[in-house]
C-alpha cells in the first residue's frame, strides 16, 4: 500500500493543498507538525495527527516535531472567547511534557529507528525585534486573508466576544513558524488536523512571497466519536490523556491523566460500530489484519476480539509492550469470579494502578488512590458494601491494610497499596 493509499483507507484525508495524493508517492519530504503546549499531556484528540505523522515517516519521510514555547505563551484562539494567559513557567513545564510524548509516540508507532527532530518555536522568536517582525512579516501577510478565516468572523461579528490583538495575530506567529522551518531545515510540508488548516496555510504564504518557494499543507479530519457524535479532546469534557500518571508542577499534582489501566478499558468498551473506525486511526495495524480481526469478531462478538485488539493495539503505541501486556493481563484477571492474586501479581499491577504504600487505614489509601474523593465518601463506600480487598468485600471502616492487597470499588475502579 502506497502512502497516499494508506492516508486516505486510514482516514488521513482532509483539506490539502496538494492537488492530487499520489504526488505523495512521488517522493520524500521533510515534514513538521506543532503542538501548542495548553496542557502538561496531549489527549487522544492530538493522538490522531501524530499516527498520521507516523504513517508519513513509515513511508521515508523526515519528522519534525514542534512544541509551541512561543505560540503557547498566546494560545491558539477558539472560536468561542479569549483563552486565559498561563504563566511563563507553567508553559515551559508543559512544553517538555508533550514534547516528550510526541516524541515516544512517533517512535513506538514507526516499526524501524526513526530519526524525530524536536524543536521549540521559541528558540527563534525570544530575540526577533517587534518592528522587524512587522517589516518582514507583517508587510507579506494579506489581512483580507485573515478576515476571511470563520474563527475571526464568528469573534468580531454581531454578537461575538470580540479577540485582542495578540489572538488576532497567532495565525501570523504560526506562519512564520513554517517560513523558519523551510528557510533553515528545507522542511515544505506541514501536517495538521483540519481546524489547523487556516494557520498553516499562512506559513504558504509567507513562503511563496519571501523565498520564491512552494509548500504544501496536509490535514486530517478533527475525530469525531462515532457514537455519541462528539469530538475527542478535553475541550469537550471527555478527555482521555495520555499522560499514565500525573506530573508534578509546583509541588502540586496535575489531573491531566489517564492511568494506563482506564486507558486500556476506554478502548476496550467501545462500541462494535466504531471499533473498524478507530482501529484504523489509532493502531498500526495493517488492512489485513484489521480484515482478519473485523471478520473473527463478527463470528464471536461476546468475545469483544476487535475491541480487546483495538485496546492492545493503542496502548502498545503510548505505553509500550510490556506496560500492555502487564494490563491485559490484569484486566482479565480482575474481571474474572473469585479473582485471587499473588504478591507478583499485585507488584506487577502497581506499574499500571493508582499506588499507595501500607500501613495507613482503608479510609486513608481509599482517598489517596482517588478511589473516593474524601474520607466521608470512602467510610460510606466501605459501609455499603461497594469496596473489596484482594476480592473480598469489606464493611470495617477502621480496617488498616498491612500486606499487599489490589482495591476495588463498584464494578471497574481499582487500585493498589503495597
Amino acid at each position: 500500500m502506497t502512502l497516499s493509499e494508506e492516508l486516505i483507507w486510514r482516514g488521513f484525508y482532509a483539506e490539502t493543498t496538494i492537488k492530487d495524493p499520489k504526488m505523495l508517492d512521488e517522493t520524500t519530504h521533510k515534514f513538521y507538525l506543532g503542538a501548542d503546549p495548553s496542557a502538561d499531556s496531549l489527549t487522544i484528540g492530538n493522538l490522531a495527527a501524530l499516527m498520521m505523522c507516523a504513517c508519513f515517516a513509515r513511508h521515508g519521510y523526515t519528522p519534525y516535531l514542534l512544541a509551541g514555547g512561543a505560540t503557547g505563551q498566546i494560545g491558539d484562539p477558539k472560536d468561542t472567547g479569549e483563552r486565559d494567559l498561563k504563566p511563563l513557567d507553567e508553559v515551559n513545564h508543559n512544553k517538555q511534557c508533550i514534547a516528550a510524548q510526541m516524541q515516544k509516540v512517533l517512535e513506538n508507532a514507526v516499526s524501524e529507528p526513526v530519526s524525530v527532530k524536536m524543536l521549540d518555536n521559541y528558540d527563534w522568536f525570544r530575540d526577533i525585534k517587534y518592528l522587524d517582525f512587522l517589516r518582514t512579516i507583517g508587510k507579506a501577510f494579506s489581512m483580507t486573508q485573515l478576515m476571511d478565516r470563520k474563527f475571526i468572523q464568528s469573534r468580531m461579528g454581531e454578537g461575538g466576544s470580540g479577540i485582542s490583538y495578540a489572538e488576532f495575530s497567532y495565525t501570523l506567529i504560526q506562519g512564520y513558524d513554517f517560513w523558519h522551518l523551510y528557510k533553515n531545515y528545507g522542511v515544505d510540508l506541514q501536517l495538521c488536523g483540519a481546524d489547523q488548516y487556516g494557520n498553516a496555510s499562512t506559513g504558504i504564504s509567507l513562503i511563496r512571497k519571501l523565498e520564491n518557494g512552494e509548500a504544501n499543507v496536509w490535514s486530517t479530519p478533527l475525530i469525531i466519536d462515532p457514537v455519541s457524535g462528539r469530538k475527542f479532546g478535553k475541550s469537550e469534557g471527555n478527555a482521555v490523556w495520555l499522560a499514565g500518571k500525573p506530573a508534578k508542577f509546583n509541588g502540586k499534582k496535575s489531573q491531566n491523566y489517564t492511568t494506563v489501566f482506564d486507558f486500556y478499558q476506554f478502548w476496550l468498551n467501545q462500541a462494535d460500530s466504531a471499533v473498524e473506525y478507530l482501529m484504523k486511526i489509532y493502531t498500526v495495524y495493517d488492512k489485513e489484519y484489521i480484515e482478519e480481526v473485523l471478520e473473527k469478531h463478527a463470528k464471536k462478538p461476546e468475545e469483544h476480539l476487535a475491541q480487546k485488539a483495538l485496546a492492545k493495539g493503542v496502548t502498545e503505541v503510548i505505553h509500550g509492550a510490556e506496560a500492555t501486556e502487564a494490563v491485559t493481563s490484569l484486566s482479565e484477571k480482575l474481571f474474572s469470579k473469585d479473582a485471587v492474586f499473588s504478591e507478583k501479581e499485585i507488584s506487577q499491577a502497581a506499574l499500571i494502578l493508582p499506588v499507595k504504600p501500607l500501613g495507613a487505614t482503608l479510609v486513608d489509601d481509599l482517598v489517596a488512590t482517588e478511589l473516593c474523593s474524601s474520607k466521608g465518601e470512602a467510610r460510606k463506600m466501605i459501609t455499603s458494601g461497594a469496596i473489596s480487598v484482594n476480592g473480598i468485600k469489606v464493611t470495617d471502616t477502621e480496617k488498616v491494610l498491612n500486606v499487599p492487597a489490589i482495591l476495588k470499588r463498584g464494578k471497574n475502579k481499582f487500585a493498589v497499596v503495597c
